[in-house]
């Protein structure tokens, strides 16, 4: 059998999601296109690093992760990241401040 590329050895589905149903998230990257947003070319941004959205849904993937569905309202896209894209908008906030 193959051994199975993952990004980390860590399992997030052992614990809670890090965020909730209706919370503010900021995104912490860009994230583009791979293939699987329909009526989007392959490579395009979808959302940009500082995008605003809300969590709408919690998915998991690979039995590792929690995927987090993301409606970036401005932008009108619904996107699925991990925990490590996004930031609780609250905390993006107090950093900026603090800085």
């Amino acid at each position: 059998m193959a051994k199975i590329s993952r990004d980390s050895n860590i399992v997030e589905l052992d614990g809670p999601p890090l965020y909730d149903y209706g919370e503010k998230v900021v995104s912490r990257f860009n994230i583009r296109n791979d293939g699987t947003y329909h009526g989007k070319e392959i490579g395009e941004i979808l959302v940009q690093k500082g995008d605003v959205g809300y969590v709408s849904s919690i998915g998991t993937f690979l039995q590792q992760y929690y995927i987090y569905g993301v409606d970036f309202y401005e932008r009108g896209t619904l996107v699925g990241m991990k925990s490590r894209e996004l930031a609780s908008f609250e905390t993006d906030e107090q950093e900026s401040e603090d800085e």
